[in-house]
Formats: C-alpha cells, sequence, structure tokens
C-alpha cells in the first residue's frame, strides 16, 4: 500500500469514527434536553396543583373561621363557599395537569390528596347546611371531625409533595 492511499483510508476511517461520536454525542444531549423539557414540564404542573389546594385551603379557613360564632353570619358564609367552590374548580383543573404529567406514583398521590379533601368538604358542607338550618346538635362533633379531617388533608399533600419530588430526582421530602 502507498503512502497516499494508507492517509486517504486512515482520513475515511477518522471522519466515519468523528461522524458516529457526533451522532451518539447528539442523541445524548436530545435525550438529556427532552429529560429536561418534561422535568421542567411536570415542575410545573405540579407547583401550580400545590399552589391551587393552598389556595383552596385559605379559602375552607376561612369558612371555617365564619362558623366558629355561635350564630354565624349566614350571608358571609355563602360568600365564603363560594370563593371555597371557586377554588375547587381550579384544584381540579390543576389536577388535571398533573394526572397528563405524573407518573402513576404521583396521580396515586393526587387522588389521596382528592379524597382527603373530598372528605373534609363534605363535613364542612354539612356544617354551613347545619348554620343555615340553626342545627348545632352536630356542631362540636363535626369541628373535631374537622380538624382531624384536616390533617390526614395535610398528610396526603405531604405524599403528594414527596411523590413528586420523587419523580423530580429530589427526594429530601419525605411524609411522617
Amino acid at each position: 500500500m502507498d503512502a497516499g492511499l494508507t492517509a486517504l483510508l486512515g482520513a475515511v476511517v477518522g471522519s466515519l469514527a468523528t461522524l458516529g461520536a457526533a451522532m451518539v454525542t447528539g442523541r445524548a444531549a436530545a435525550r438529556s434536553q427532552f429529560g429536561q423539557w418534561r422535568r421542567q414540564h411536570r415542575r410545573d404542573a405540579y407547583a401550580n396543583y400545590l399552589g391551587a389546594v393552598y389556595d383552596r385551603d385559605v379559602a375552607l379557613d376561612a369558612v371555617r373561621d365564619a362558623l366558629r360564632a355561635d350564630r354565624p353570619d349566614l350571608r358571609d358564609v355563602d360568600e365564603k363557599m363560594e370563593r371555597f367552590t371557586a377554588q375547587v374548580r381550579s384544584v381540579y383543573r390543576a389536577a388535571e395537569f398533573v394526572i397528563l404529567e405524573g407518573p402513576p406514583s404521583v396521580v396515586e398521590a393526587l387522588y389521596g390528596v382528592v379524597h382527603a379533601a373530598d372528605n373534609l368538604a363534605e363535613v364542612m358542607r354539612r356544617m354551613v347546611h347545619d348554620a343555615h338550618a340553626e342545627d348545632t346538635s352536630r356542631k362540636a362533633a363535626d369541628t373535631a371531625l374537622a380538624s382531624e379531617r384536616e390533617h390526614l388533608l395535610y398528610q396526603a399533600v405531604k405524599g403528594f409533595r414527596a411523590a413528586a419530588s420523587d419523580v423530580l430526582g429530589d427526594s429530601r421530602i419525605r411524609v411522617s
């Protein structure tokens, strides 16, 4: 073999190796970018959901505060319930994005939050109904039950945060 042919063959092999390395590097970069894009979308969906949950909980706290009086102002209670209901709708809208973006572990944790929130809301609606009927027979028991269910909701939200954190690669959050 003469030197020219050897040089040409070496250049072809070198070019093919460089092209192959570039393809592998390009694919790895594309996967990395897609992974980052997906992680960002998930983070946004989870953060929006948690923000909506927080706003709903603030609205529910306002209803509970309005019901604490011996004779609550029913117009005030109803206005606060309307705000709470609007916030519930926002939570359900935000939950749809979590369902679309999240893996099963996060969706399962989300359903835990939904279940706990529904259980608390059921008690609160009954308390509002009783206030309208001027029935105080269950007020003390329902107030205690609402506190218990609020704690269960808090635990469910912590579970959701932990599941979301695990998916996003930050497993520092734990449910206790």
